[in-house]
């Protein structure tokens, strides 16, 4: 056992800040003399003392011998990992490192349509071959959840030579497929596991929240640190275990897609974060489940709202993540995006997430009792002073997401992305080939992606939804009067 009280990395930092020398090394700044004004007025200056490059005694976050090494020898312990790497560019880089560490041109892997887009930014830098999976669909609740274990044996029996299978867990809104099953099913391919974990990094520190993708035998998992615990924004973690993953392509695949001047600030706080769940991680998880819980009692009393349930009893929706809150708001009349304008400007609630009937919160250990108090009484004014007639949905657009969406792969991922492209009006891009990603919100599942044939039912889809108050993410023109397409 490691002595988890520990943080070498922001002792040594702190103490490298706190050394008077002449600096003649990067950053430009020169330990905030040289800062702006405007910056020092809003963060002061101690913080600039902080920021320093890589000096002999702070290591070097590509080859770790020193306290780099120590910190995440600590962390892999906490977390329960075999070995862990920090991230400085967020669970971004950490996903496309896995895709990479594991599949090259033109191998196959096996993932969900709810990707993150970081996912496909790994398949374009790796050349491998997606196998795209529905993940479960709830047309009532407009919500895709995890793809399920029975898509997973489907998939690696039809493609029995797939290199890896990706999943996300948890989704968005907190929901957690079946893991364990995946993981065995995957595991009889003797292929590896990953896992989109980030916002999943607390998982670890209570009974209550859903079991750890380690735990549920993932071989890899990256984790936001920052999303759902103490660390800086875009600080992350990678964990790996047992023997499916070669840890030296993942540190090779690491150099590839981060940073060489990596921000000590933001490594700095991933020690601290882990220090602070190794010691206090079930307390402060108790009293954020008891938030949580207060926020989804209260609020699920007042008439006219509606709270995601904690188990959705499908084997796409096996646990949900109790911190993560979804109220669905069109019970009150109105649309996520519209309430969710509402309680911003009106009551200074903001929400992580609006999607068309719904809108999503973070609860998480930096939350307080106000806090929560806050957000409860703003929706009890929402609900009793903007109340409008019921709302008309045309759910039967979401019901037919399966049957729009086109997995006909005419050129790899990577291909189409390098080919020479052209942007087109939208009307006149049926049966051209997908230049770019394409992601509705709501659902948030990539409709197009590069080297997808497009086809005027996923043309139609896609102004259904900016119609019904959506966005387009993903591509050049969020307006969507454009779409990039693979010149002919």
């Amino acid at each position: 056992m490691l002595n988890q009280n520990q943080t070498p990395l922001l002792d040594t930092l702190k103490a490298n800040a706190a050394r008077p020398h002449a600096p003649f090394y990067t950053p430009g700044h020169k330990r905030g003399v040289g800062i702006a004004q405007p910056l020092a007025d809003l963060l002061g200056t101690k913080i600039f003392r902080a920021d320093l490059t890589e000096l002999a005694d702070l290591d070097n976050l590509f080859a770790p011998q020193g306290v780099i090494q120590e910190a995440q020898q600590l962390a892999a312990e906490v977390f329960g990992a075999s070995q862990t790497w920090f991230l400085v560019n967020g669970s971004t880089c950490g996903v496309e490192a896995a895709i990479l560490a594991t599949c090259g041109t033109g191998d196959k892997i096996i993932l969900p349509r709810n990707v993150h887009s970081s996912a496909i930014a790994g398949l374009i830098l790796s050349g491998a071959i997606p196998i795209f999976l529905n993940p479960e669909y709830d047309p009532v609740l407009d919500i895709a959840h995890s793809i399920t274990p029975n898509a997973v044996q489907s998939a690696l029996q039809q493609h029995p030579d797939a290199k890896a299978v990706l999943t996300v867990y948890p989704t968005y809104y907190g929901v957690c497929g079946d893991l364990s099953a995946i993981a065995n099913i995957t595991h009889q391919y003797n292929i590896p596991l990953l896992v989109d974990e980030a916002h999943g990094a607390h998982f670890a520190f209570h009974p209550e929240l859903p079991t750890p993708a380690l735990a549920a035998g993932a071989d890899l998992t990256v984790q936001s640190i920052h999303k759902v615990l103490g660390a800086m924004t875009q600080a992350s973690m990678l964990h790996v275990q047992g023997n499916r993953i070669d840890c030296d392509r993942i540190s090779k695949a690491l150099q590839l897609v981060q940073s060489t001047s990596p921000s000590y600030l933001l490594l700095a706080s991933l020690d601290a974060a882990r220090q602070q769940m190794a010691l206090h991680g079930k307390m402060l998880m108790s009293r954020t489940l008891q938030l949580a819980n207060e926020a989804r009692t209260r609020i699920s009393r007042i008439p006219g709202l509606s709270i995601l349930p904690q188990l959705g009893g499908s084997p796409g929706f096996v646990a949900l993540d109790k911190t993560r809150l979804t109220v669905t708001v069109s019970g009150l009349g109105l649309t996520g995006f519209e309430a969710d304008e509402i309680l911003d400007e009106k009551f200074a609630v903001t929400a992580e997430f609006a999607s068309l009937q719904h809108l999503t919160f973070i609860i998480s250990l930096g939350n307080t009792s106000a806090d929560i108090e806050q957000l409860v009484q703003s929706f009890t004014t929402l609900a009793t002073e903007y109340r409008r007639t019921n709302l008309t949905l045309n759910n039967h657009i979401w019901q037919n997401l399966v049957s729009t969406v086109s997995h006909g792969l005419h050129l790899s991922p990577r291909e189409a992305f390098f080919a020479v492209s052209e942007i087109l009006p939208l009307t006149q891009t049926s049966k051209r080939i997908c230049a770019e990603i394409v992601c509705p919100y709501p659902p948030g599942i990539p409709v197009l992606m590069p080297g997808e044939v497009i086809t005027k039912p996923v043309l139609d889809y896609l102004q259904q939804i900016q119609a019904m108050g959506g966005f387009i993410s993903g591509c050049n023109d969020t307006s969507l009067k454009t779409l990039k397409v693979v010149k002919i």
